[in-house]
C-alpha cells in the first residue's frame, strides 16, 4: 500500500514538474523566496493591528513566531528522521523531470506548506470574523507550496502532509492565543 502511493506521488510529482516552462521558471523562483512576501505580510499585519489593537497585535507576534519555531523544527526533524531525497537528488527520476533549483536537504515534509499553512490558518481563524473574504488567505500557502512542485523539490505528498501539520498546529496555537487573550482581557 505504503509503495503504490510513494508511485502515485512520485507520478504526479512528473506530471505537475511537467507542466512548468522555461519561460515561468523565474516567477516561481520569485514566488518560493519567503523574503519577497514581505509586503503581503506587512499587510496582514496591518489589518490585525486595525482590528486587535496594538496590544493584542504584539501578543499575536510572539504567538506566530513561537509557531513559526515549532513548526520548522517539527518538519527538520521529520526531514532527518524519514531522510527523503528531494525529487532534485532522486537518481531515478531526476533526469525527467524540470530542475530549476537545486538543494541538498531532504524532503519530507515541506516547511515550505508547514509554515505558510500553520500561519494562514491562524491568522485566519483570527480574521474571519472581521474580514468576509479572510479564506483568500489560504492562496498564499497554495502557490508558495506549489512552487516547491514546480521548482523540483517536493512531492505532492510532502506537500500536502506539510498542509494537514501545518494547519492542525495553526489551529492549536489560534486557540492557545485565544484563550490567552481572554484570560488577559478578564484580568485587565
Amino acid at each position: 500500500m505504503l509503495e503504490k502511493l510513494i508511485q502515485l506521488d512520485v507520478q504526479l510529482l512528473v506530471f505537475l514538474n511537467g507542466l512548468g516552462s522555461a519561460t515561468y521558471d523565474g516567477l516561481w523562483l520569485f514566488i518560493t523566496k519567503q523574503s519577497n512576501w514581505t509586503p503581503f505580510f506587512l499587510v496582514l499585519l496591518y489589518l490585525v493591528y486595525k482590528k486587535i489593537g496594538i496590544k493584542s497585535t504584539l501578543y499575536l507576534l510572539l504567538f506566530v513566531t513561537l509557531l513559526l519555531v515549532v513548526t520548522d523544527q517539527t518538519t527538520n526533524l521529520f526531514k532527518v528522521t524519514f531522510q527523503r531525497l528531494r525529487p532534485c537528488n532522486n537518481p531515478e527520476i531526476n533526469s525527467i523531470i524540470r530542475l530549476v533549483k537545486p538543494s541538498n536537504s531532504f524532503s519530507f515534509f515541506s516547511g515550505h506548506a508547514a509554515n505558510s499553512s500553520a500561519t494562514m490558518t491562524f491568522l485566519f481563524l483570527l480574521l474571519k470574523k472581521y474580514y468576509r473574504f479572510a479564506f483568500l488567505l489560504f492562496l498564499f500557502p497554495l502557490i508558495f507550496a506549489y512552487s516547491r512542485i514546480y521548482l523540483g523539490l517536493h512531492y505532492p505528498l510532502d506537500i500536502v502532509t506539510g498542509y494537514l501539520f501545518g494547519s492542525t498546529f495553526g489551529f492549536v496555537t489560534n486557540k492557545l492565543y485565544q484563550k490567552y487573550i481572554l484570560k488577559n482581557s478578564r484580568n485587565s
